[in-house]
């Protein structure tokens, strides 16, 4: 089942939603998105719940209001029709999830003839909510660990843009789909000063002699420092609370490529896969070439954040 809301309509058949010939997001490109988890009730008839929604709200109002995506932002509307989305979806078993993707586009908009400041009729942005059963993943993918392979992709600091979720994801998409082709999970992508970024999809943690490294995101930039093209996701967010929850030394800073390939332990994160294991970059073996303790135990303690303790 699907379920997708678009502009105050509700609708269960994919190809029933239509937009605009002129909406921004399909004739420029113009518009953000945030991808997020849905779990089931904790327990029987009880309501479901959006794995850190106030979080994924604030990033997505973070990303509307610096790239002027559009005048307000109000969270609690947004929240309130989340919930319904669920509601109508049927979210009713303990341990179920959905995958819930929340897009913002710039609507109905000429750029070439914009509207004035002074409009009676503000502009409205195109609202698109999706929710619909989470993509598979093998038990072995974190049984075992993915290979990543090292994109062409490089991310450039001076764009405004990069460190944004984006419907201009083109080229993050191409990079993915060689990794594929490659037999890889996921593309990591380095930034133009060839430091690390992280996956095309995904932040990256690297495990060092303990510590828990991953490249500096948007936010945590020093005092006078170049911007970071890094997105500053959820799911990192939420693992490096948990480790600090138990003791893991952690920094944020630029990382080389040498991190990683010399890395006791890497894994991705993202809403989607969590915690992820990764084993193999290229052809090197990090670690001993399966999931090391320090991540085995993040990946157990984001699971029993969502309820589910007893999954490895």
């Amino acid at each position: 089942m699907t379920l997708i809301y678009l502009n105050g309509k509700f609708h269960d058949d994919p190809g029933a939603p239509t937009l605009s010939a002129f909406d921004a997001g399909v004739q420029h490109g113009i518009g953000v998105f945030e991808t997020m988890l849905a779990v089931g009730p904790a327990e029987p008839g009880g309501p479901p719940r959006i794995h850190r929604l106030a979080e994924h709200l604030l990033t997505l109002e973070t990303s509307v209001r610096s790239l002027g995506l559009a005048r307000e932002f109000n969270a609690e509307p947004l929240a309130e029709l989340l919930f319904e989305c669920l509601r109508r979806f049927d979210l009713r078993e303990p341990g179920s999830r959905a995958r819930v993707r929340l897009t913002l586009t710039g609507g109905d908009l000429n750029l070439l003839r914009p509207a004035p400041q002074s409009s009676p009729t503000p502009h409205q942005p195109t609202l698109m909510i999706v929710v619909q059963p989470p993509t598979p993943y093998p038990d072995e993918m974190y049984a075992k660990g993915v290979r990543v392979c090292i994109s062409d992709l490089r991310l450039n600091p001076l764009d405004p843009f990069e460190s944004h979720k984006t419907l201009n994801y083109w080229r993050r998409l191409t990079a993915l789909q060689g990794a594929a082709a490659k037999g890889a999970a996921e593309a990591v992508a380095l930034q133009v000063s060839n430091h690390l970024a992280g996956g095309c999809v995904s932040n990256l943690f690297v495990i060092r002699a303990g510590e828990l490294l991953t490249p500096i995101a948007r936010g945590d930039e020093p005092h006078g420092a170049l911007p970071s093209p890094v997105r500053p996701g959820v799911t990192r967010r939420a693992v490096l609370e948990l480790a600090r929850e138990q003791s893991i030394p952690c920094t944020t800073r630029m990382l080389t490529i040498g991190d990683l390939l010399d890395a006791d332990e890497a894994f991705l994160t993202n809403s989607s896969w969590g915690v992820l294991p990764v084993a193999h970059v290229e052809s090197k073996t990090i670690g001993a070439g399966e999931p090391g303790p320090v991540t085995r135990g993040l990946r157990a303690s984001w699971l029993a954040e969502l309820g589910e303790p007893g999954l490895v």
